[in-house]
């Protein structure tokens, strides 16, 4: 189930024969600084020593889940496997210890993060930071259970003394994952913001007291946090705390009383550790209190506990660029660039279909730090590029290449030296060109293309190397009116002709759209058109749009694009891309299920 966890803090040999296998198979090590920076902290008491480190492996890969501690109650934990436990009791019989006048007491910490959350250096540093929170949040939450008078708390967990060291888990994960806990151990489809399961048989008198696993939605958390004005850290830390106090036997809801002791044991710890930010519980009362109904939505209602449910629509965004993502300057505006961001975060997968080259793209976006291994797009990232003629997959792997008929190449580039009218080939990563103009020039200078090289002759362009598509470049009114209809019939069936901005014309192979080329990528990635929704603006985008289960065609598109689009949304200068994001991708879903007399309470957003 949690096969595709990685631990960040962990060495390179896991103990049990379990783990071991699990990290051959599935699992993925962060890079080797983040195993250099685990220091070993000292946590200091009255009575004892706290040694905190990190552990050798996680929780989550010892075992498989017995149980599951959440705020719908309790599973029944089944005797958890002998063979494991016997290795971790054979383990600490043959270990030899000098003796102590004091018991030490260690804290095994474990931070993972979920293989299919974006590598977001926010997202590591929070797990870093965290490797030193927790710890500490444990040890004053220890403190506070000593003469404890609550009356509601469940005391499995009450004398620390008895156990050589105790062993937790923290796991960061999309909302895609804590989904599927929610329906293998709870039975419900939806996300949560936290979940917390249980560890603990105090019945097996072991020396170690291994609590369990807190697994935290940073989707969820990125909302919430949005919401409440703070940032992602202090949202974590705040459901790390929830959690780790269900872990400790508290749980509000079994009754009004409960429901408080929990309230202020989660205020108390946050006051006390300085952190930001009113606990999961009072949280939740505010937004219930402040809160608007709006008509319920049948059909869409997700019913559920957690604090907030969030879940996009689709898998996958497939967007284009000139007249769609980058405004009328050819430019990717701050508010685009940021919904792409949090299209991502939210586990969106953000894919370019263009008539640009891979290059061409890479330089724009690189501007507003969208390329890369964290970006959208880099050259090992699936995309759709030169209207669909090279389609790269998974790990920037060419999928399709279309080329044009050489003969065609030839007359175009004739055409091109009889008439003076510049043209451009379109040859992988690189553009070819016959004579030097300032248009040529301006589609390296504005749509950032490669910089065209100067061919001498037209047998030596041609012969260079397979082109995918040339490109006519001229007025809009000589495209219109002489262009585009010489060339409608000078193809003869051999190549079509794709118009995606007024004043350039497109001479492509025969059966070429950007529609064909996404249709490629999706069986090539396994995904259904059903999970897309897409984006574009031009002509070449309709194949697309009529594709996707939504396509949205902007404002200032052509007006057959728009007549298939099922959503027309504002212009590219109006920062049409973050808007359909926001109105048709991110849907978010409020479930208020944190105070009992209000359980069934929901509320709906839109973005």
């Amino acid at each position: 189930m949690l096969s595709r966890v990685c631990p960040i803090l962990r060495h390179n040999r896991l103990c049990s024969t379990e783990a071991r296998e699990m990290s051959r198979a599935t699992l993925r090590l962060l890079q080797p600084h983040f195993l250099r920076s685990s220091p070993r902290t000292s946590l200091l008491n009255s009575a004892n020593h706290l040694d905190v480190s990190s552990s050798d492996f996680s929780s989550l890969f010892r075992r498989r889940f017995h149980a599951l501690r959440s705020t719908e109650g309790d599973y029944k934990l089944p005797k958890p496997s002998g063979r494991v436990f016997a290795q971790r009791r054979e383990y600490r019989k043959t270990r030899r210890r000098a003796p102590k006048k004091k018991q030490e007491l260690e804290l095994i910490v474990s931070i993972c993060i979920e293989e299919q959350l974006p590598g977001d250096l926010e997202i590591q540093n929070i797990a870093e930071m965290l490797r030193l929170n927790v710890p500490t949040a444990m040890k004053l939450a220890f403190d506070g259970l000593k003469d404890s008078k609550y009356k509601t708390r469940e005391t499995d967990i009450e004398d620390l003394g008895g156990f050589e060291n105790i062993e937790l888990s923290v796991m960061l994960c999309n909302d895609d994952f804590i989904c599927k806990l929610n329906k293998e151990w709870r039975g419900e489809d939806h996300a949560t913001d936290v979940l917390s399961m249980s560890q603990h048989v105090p019945e097996l008198k072991l020396p170690i007291l291994m609590m369990g696993d807190i697994v935290i939605s940073v989707d969820t958390a990125a909302r919430q946090a949005a919401e409440r004005g703070h940032t992602l850290l202090d949202e974590i830390r705040i459901l790390m705390i929830h959690g780790l106090l269900h872990l400790l036997g508290f749980d509000h809801e079994i009754s009004d009383e409960a429901e408080k002791e929990m309230e202020e044991e989660e205020e108390l710890l946050l006051k006390s550790l300085g952190w930001k930010g009113k606990g999961l519980i009072q949280s939740a009362y505010d937004i219930e209190r402040t809160a608007k109904p709006q008509p319920e939505k049948s059909d869409d209602r997700t019913k559920g506990d957690g604090l907030r449910l969030y879940k996009p629509k689709f898998s996958y965004i497939f967007c284009d660029m000139d007249g769609t993502l980058l405004n009328s300057k050819s430019q990717i505006s701050e508010a685009n660039a940021k919904a792409l961001r949090e299209a991502m975060l939210r586990g969106l997968k953000v894919v370019i279909a263009t008539g640009k080259s891979r290059p061409g793209v890479i330089n724009i976006l690189k501007k507003a730090n969208l390329t890369g291994c964290d970006g959208i797009v880099s050259e090992s990232s699936p995309g759709v590029f030169i209207q669909g003629l090279l389609v790269y997959g998974r790990q920037g792997k060419e999928v399709y290449r279309g080329n044009l008929d050489r003969d065609v190449c030839r007359e175009t580039c004739l055409y091109s030296l009889e008439h003076g009218i510049p043209l451009i080939a379109f040859s992988q990563d690189r553009c070819l060109t016959l004579f030097d103009h300032p248009l040529v020039d301006s589609l390296h200078t504005t749509y950032h293309e490669p910089k065209a090289e100067i061919i001498s002759s037209v047998d030596r362009l041609i012969a260079e190397s397979d082109i995918q598509k040339v490109i006519f470049m001229d007025t809009t009114e000589g495209v219109s009116s002489v262009i585009r209809p010489y060339w409608s019939e000078a193809t003869g069936g051999r190549a079509n002709v794709v118009q995606a901005q007024s004043d350039m014309l497109e001479i492509v192979p025969p059966g070429t759209s950007k529609g064909n080329g996404v249709k490629m990528l999706l069986n090539h990635l396994g995904v259904s058109p059903d999970e897309i929704m897409a984006i574009g603006d031009g002509e070449n985008d309709i194949e697309m749009l009529e594709l996707a289960s939504l396509g949205v065609a902007l404002s200032n598109g052509a007006e057959k694009t728009k007549a298939v689009a099922d959503v027309i949304g504002v212009s590219n200068d109006q920062d049409g891309v973050a808007d359909a994001i926001h109105r048709q991708s991110l849907k978010l879903t409020f479930g208020f299920g944190m105070r009992r007399s209000q359980r069934e309470a929901v509320f709906w957003l839109f973005l």
